[in-house]
């Protein structure tokens, strides 16, 4: 099925399909909706589901949300395309988190009188934004900040466990991002793995019930559309906000754990992760190390 809806005064094209096999592949095939400045795509089932590099992202049919967004950041320049990640990442987590906040999973999130595929954004108030710069590196952290956190660099944790994961691809045209897929897992309703994902766990695990996995997406587009369009802002300002609430979710920020790199295992404390998307630790001999995405692994 496909319709048109309108998010936060945002036009999106929402494709609804029953079986695809990615749908971040199935974007990247489809052309550009005229007059949409965003797409989703949404499936049951996923027959060649991906996560980052060759990982397969394992979900039984029907029982968790698979997503896809495409999206045209304008204005934003590849040196700060990680904005792209904190903004998904921050919409996961808060959306998540709203289920722990005595929303009940079945409350529906339309305002009576409404249009047939208009989102309800009344009972949601602004994200804020942090009234100073936010200092770099942040100060140490013993317990996270929120019941869930990211993962550097956008996976969504529970504790030591993954409830959902992010892979986005972008398309770059001079020093700007044209185009960016955003795709999205997110382990909703399904108990029991299969694959040898060492740590995976459901919302509906943590809640206790099944969850309506419209509410779920709903939730998250909401979040998602307002810190999109800090992105499309294009002020430096705007910008650093995102990263600095980012930064505030951080899973394992100021602990030291172990990690791994090239050179073998080592601890570390995590104390920073740049605007340009580094991870940045201080190990037990005070030498700070600075990593790319997939430099380095948590030990968990």
């Amino acid at each position: 099925m496909e319709r048109d809806i309108s998010i936060g005064g945002l036009t999106c094209r929402m494709i609804e399909l029953d079986e695809v096999d990615s749908t971040n592949s199935y974007l990247r095939r489809l052309d550009a909706a005229e007059g949409c400045p965003m797409m989703l795509v949404t499936a049951d089932y996923q027959s060649a589901g991906r996560g980052a590099d060759t990982n397969r992202w394992e979900s039984a049919r029907g029982e968790n949300l698979l997503l896809s967004l495409r999206v045209e950041p304008a204005n934003l320049p590849i040196s700060r395309m990680f904005a792209l990640s904190e903004a998904t990442a921050l919409a996961l987590a808060k959306a998540l988190t709203s289920f722990l906040e005595g929303q009940g999973a079945g409350e529906g999130a339309r305002s009576k009188g409404q249009g047939a595929g208009e989102y309800n954004l009344a009972q949601q108030s602004p994200c804020p934004l942090p009234p100073a710069p936010c200092p770099l590196p942040l100060a140490p952290c013993p317990l996270p900040l929120a019941p869930f956190s990211i993962k550097w660099p956008n996976d969504i944790y529970y504790g030591d466990s993954k409830v959902a994961g992010i892979l986005i691809e972008n398309d770059l045209q001079g020093a700007r991002v044209l185009r960016s897929v955003i795709g999205i897992g997110i382990n909703v309703n399904q108990r029991r793995f299969l694959s040898d994902a060492p740590n995976p766990r459901s919302l509906a695990d943590i809640v206790g019930h099944d969850v309506e996995r419209r509410v779920v997406l709903e939730r998250f587009m909401e979040r998602f559309v307002r810190l999109f369009g800090q992105i499309t802002d294009g002020s430096p300002d705007a910008l650093d906000a995102l990263h600095c609430r980012y930064k505030s979710l951080l899973y394992r920020l100021g602990q030291e754990h172990g990690y791994s790199d090239k050179d073998g295992t080592f601890r570390a404390t995590l104390t920073d992760v740049e605007p340009s998307g580094h991870l940045v630790l201080q190990d037990s001999n005070g030498t700070t190390r600075r990593y790319a995405f997939k430099e380095v692994k948590y030990i968990i």
